[in-house]
């Protein structure tokens, strides 16, 4: 298979976006990954858009369907944290209508891969929790709000005082073989070079911070089911600060495509050599 791409976190930057289609329709690549964080935050949304997603989002995808005809990527992507639930029906009717594959929580085939989307994080300090659970235990993190607190665009479909994401992931993958899987996450495994956030000498109640906020369900799950590729989001400094956007966890390879600098990082891959994946600054 042709090179495909992953980008994360883009925001609803629209000069990150045009750079993104313009590079898609130059390369043509196999498929698109895009690992949430798409959007305007919905409390702060764009003022050259009414509706970012229906004047400006979907035209762009359906207008670059129509120009690249049978070399348009097949997509795939989550929302995260910062997007807005109440926005996640108009992904479900973009998929509908062939834009591309919204895989919150479920498994589409690409060629002979499975893919599996997640996009759910920790708890964060942030009151937004459309898209956060426990991760393992109701164990929350100095500085972080609760995710059965805070406020939600849409009501929960469960019980969220018990909703983990251990548990999700236990559902979502199941006695599946991910020895050929490619799971696209918001959040990044806990305490890699993924998931380092810039909270150096930061203290609440006397408590220093926690300098790695990734999730421990997902790496726990990566050690575990050892899936061939993992992408993941959220943490826009990590690469900065350590350097790093790609690990391995045994015999798996994780990206972070999030980036905290004006340009678009976008990490070109090949889902039969992930470990000979780029990342470009543009």
């Amino acid at each position: 298979m042709a090179d495909c791409f992953f980008v994360s976190d883009l925001h609803g930057r629209t000069e990150r976006y045009a750079k993104l289609f313009s590079l898609i329709e130059r390369d043509r690549p196999a498929a698109l990954f895009i690992g949430g964080d798409l959007l305007p935050h919905f409390m702060i949304r764009s003022e050259l858009f009414t509706d970012f997603i229906a004047d400006y989002l979907f035209p762009n995808f359906s207008r670059l369907q129509e120009l690249l005809q049978e070399d348009y990527p097949e997509t795939f992507l989550i929302l995260g944290n910062d997007d807005a639930r109440m926005d996640e029906p108009e992904f479900k009717k973009g998929e509908s209508e062939g834009l591309f594959h919204y895989i919150n929580q479920r498994k589409v085939m690409m060629g002979r891969h499975n893919v599996f989307g997640y996009s759910f994080v920790p708890p964060t300090p942030f009151r937004l929790k459309d898209w956060e659970k426990y991760d393992v235990s109701r164990y929350v993190d100095p500085g972080c709000v609760p995710p059965d607190e805070g406020f939600r665009t849409m009501e929960p479909k469960e019980n969220m005082e018990y909703a983990t994401i251990q548990k999700d992931l236990e559902i979502l993958t199941r006695d599946e073989d991910l020895s050929g899987a490619i799971l696209l996450f918001h959040s990044p495994p806990y305490e890699t070079v993924l998931d380092r956030a810039a909270l150096d000498g930061m203290m609440v109640d006397h408590v220093p911070l926690d300098l790695h906020v990734g999730s421990i369900a997902i790496k726990r799950f990566i050690e575990e089911k050892q899936p061939m590729l993992t992408l993941h989001g959220h943490i826009h400094e990590s690469a900065r600060i350590t350097g790093k956007w790609m690990t391995r966890i045994g015999r798996t390879v994780s990206f972070n495509a999030a980036h905290d600098g004006p340009e678009l990082s976008v990490i070109r891959f090949s889902p039969e050599h992930p470990e000979k994946a780029d990342r470009d600054l543009c």
